[in-house]
């Protein structure tokens, strides 16, 4: 195929991603109670399934400040437009999680054709695992750290005379930043195969930086949650079990290569 051949497919997949995008997003906009009264919002809720496990296992374990939100967060809006804002904003980053298995999919039947059968057949299942694990990054961090983030943030204050009172907009972006980049994060395995294979990561260097990333994955969980170290391991060992699979993961891909020369 030409350059020009080239990009015309590639616009033909990114036209199919977007109209599934625009397709999942509509849906959403039009199920505009479920969508924030059952999903974004009610992290904050004492009604929460996360927050309602954490204040039963505080009255079990007789250690209050595991109940988390059981004062819900207050939201005000204070922009003409904002809720009519946020809902369509919302709604899109509802539509783009909902359609990444499809968007990993079209970019796969783009790039599938310029690798070798081998390479084509050491890839299968690859766009299960991607879209797999940036999907569990979503869920545990919507269940898990989002709950633990609002009610840290929600409750943090510099000085009893002043009251917290959260902006929608605020409220909206530290939700979907956080679950994002905990997406992202879960896509740590696939990035570490990748620079394996280009040579650019060895698992030497991964096992010779194991403490550091030990201490940064701490001081992430301990930054997140309540300051006790029940909730701190919840957050952390998934995250570091997640850094000792992807150095699996380059060994295998470091053997590999090694066979191959």
């Amino acid at each position: 195929m030409t350059f020009w051949s080239h990009l015309e497919e590639l616009r033909g997949h990114l036209i199919r991603s977007a109209t599934a995008v625009l397709v999942f997003a509509i849906a959403a906009f039009v199920s505009k109670d479920f969508l924030f009264n059952q999903v974004i919002l009610a992290p904050k809720e004492p009604y929460f399934l996360t927050n309602r496990a954490f204040c039963w296992l505080s009255q079990q374990l007789n250690m209050p400040a595991l109940c988390i939100n059981a004062d819900p967060v207050k939201l005000i809006n204070i922009d003409l437009a904002g809720q009519f804002t946020t809902h369509v904003v919302v709604s899109l980053i509802a539509g783009i999680i909902i359609a990444v298995p499809y968007i990993v999919w079209e970019v796969w039947r783009f790039i599938r054709p310029g690798l070798k059968p081998t390479e084509q057949a050491n890839s299968r299942g690859a766009v299960l695992v991607i879209s797999g694990l940036f999907l569990t990054g979503i869920l545990f961090s919507y269940f898990l750290i989002v709950p633990l983030s609002i009610n840290f943030l929600g409750s943090y204050q510099v000085s009893g005379m002043v009251e917290n009172q959260v902006a929608l907009r605020s409220f909206i972006t530290t939700v979907t930043t956080i679950t994002f980049a905990t997406g992202i994060l879960f896509e740590l395995p696939v990035f570490v195969f990748f620079l394996s294979k280009v040579g650019i990561l060895t698992p030497e260097i991964m096992r010779k930086q194991r403490k550091l990333a030990f201490v940064i994955i701490i001081a992430l969980a301990a930054l997140i949650t309540p300051p006790d170290v029940f909730s701190q391991i919840m957050v952390g060992l998934p995250l570091f079990l997640l850094y000792e699979i992807s150095i699996r993961i380059s060994s295998r891909v470091a053997a590999k290569e090694a066979e191959q020369f």
